[in-house]
């Protein structure tokens, strides 16, 4: 049961953008007043406005309708506008809600007045859910509130500091591949000019997305296109090609973007010339890509094989950043389901267990890595319990 309070609010639930369905949560002590003002339900029947009513009908201001909508009676006082996603329509409901005397709030702010839950974790999910890529995050999010992270938690009330710390940590490390499922991955393709990486973006978002030319450096800007691979939604971003020798000014600029998208990258493929000796860019970007999650992509694998490990990036395979080199055609699509078992395998998520604990919001992880250090049991369970019901930041 949601607590009273003064006042009536309203929040857009869903996020932001142009969607199939938007939420408004509207809350407060005389909001079925106002939505009996602004509603005229479908039938001849008046809108009852009772717990586990879902209602059908219209919303209008100055007798002109603004959209069609459903109404879920969540509880006393608590009730969910279920209009078009289009954001014009949302901005004219609230902007209705307003004139009403209705106080807007952000998403985070309403749910941190009105939620009865004494579980900040709970809530942080219902605000997350909304941003989840897949199926596969949603469960993972949904999995954290009554047992995975909150019952770790509960669990640490009754433990040592010192077993805290290694489990805090080894949740922190498994939430990066959690992250990973939630949000999406980012994954650049990276390598030599005309080594195919456009081609390879193409293939793997099975539709004609960059530019391809047998000319080097066709790829003077970045392109990005989005796609699944399994439980990983991923934002592919094809880059100039890395060569030192490139003297002009629009292509220094190009190399210099492709290294910062590096730099962002959760993993690079190194797209290779399989025909060409491996050491086909420079040692300055081999640097770059030292500390970086990196797949070795041999690509036109129906050419004549040439590329051996070793030149400049012998450095990467020796301290395994790159233990692997995946061959395929981009062109003939030879090898490209191979590629994809090995992007799994690279961001970790092969059998991973959407019930087991993570954290996934910036808060959890401050607050776990706070925990990972906690060298009292008093100082352990102040985290503890700011983590389980502590104020969200909004």
């Amino acid at each position: 049961m949601v607590v009273a309070t003064m006042g009536i609010f309203a929040a857009v639930m869903t996020g932001k953008g142009t969607g199939a369905i938007a939420t408004i949560q509207l809350y407060g002590d005389s909001a079925a007043d106002i939505l009996k003002r602004i509603f005229t339900p479908q039938g001849p029947k008046p809108a009852e406005f009772s717990t586990g009513k879902i209602l059908l009908g219209t919303i209008a201001a100055d007798n002109e309708t603004i959209d069609q909508v459903t109404i879920g009676c969540e509880d006393n006082n608590t009730y969910a506008i279920n209009c078009h996603g289009n954001p014009l329509i949302v901005e004219r409901l609230m902007q209705l809600l307003q004139q009403q005397g209705v106080e807007l709030l952000t998403a985070e702010q309403l749910l941190s007045k009105t939620s009865a839950e004494n579980n900040t974790i709970a809530i942080e999910a219902k605000l997350t859910l909304p941003k989840a890529k897949t199926i596969q995050g949603t469960q993972i999010i949904l999995n954290q509130i009554d047992s995975g992270l909150t019952a770790s938690a509960k669990n640490w009330l009754q433990n040592q500091p010192e077993k805290i710390a290694v489990e805090a940590q080894k949740i922190l490390g498994k939430s990066k591949i959690a992250k990973l499922i939630i949000l999406g991955s980012r994954i650049v393709l990276a390598g030599p000019p005309n080594t195919g990486k456009s081609t390879l973006l193409n293939q793997l978002c099975g539709r004609q997305k960059a530019i391809v030319a047998d000319t080097k450096g066709t790829t003077r800007d970045w392109v990005s296109a989005n796609c699944q691979i399994g439980s990983l939604v991923l934002e592919l971003i094809d880059t100039a090609g890395l060569d030192e020798k490139l003297a002009s000014d629009i292509e220094k600029a190009a190399q210099q973007t492709a290294a910062e998208l590096i730099d962002k990258a959760d993993i690079v493929l190194l797209v290779l010339d399989n025909s060409e000796p491996v050491n086909q860019i420079g040692k300055s970007f081999t640097n770059i890509l030292a500390n970086k999650k990196v797949l070795a992509v041999l690509n036109k694998s129906d050419l004549p094989f040439v590329a051996q490990r070793s030149g400049n990036l012998s450095c990467l395979f020796e301290t395994g950043n790159m233990p692997n080199a995946v061959s395929i055609s981009a062109k003939l699509g030879t090898g490209i389901d191979y590629l994809c078992d090995e992007i799994q395998r690279l961001a970790g998520i092969e059998n991973f267990d959407p019930n087991q604990p993570v954290c996934f919001t910036a808060r959890q992880e401050q607050l776990l890595a706070q925990l990972s250090t906690a060298k009292s049991k008093d100082a352990a369970h102040t985290l503890i319990t700011e983590l389980l019901s502590g104020p969200l930041n909004v």
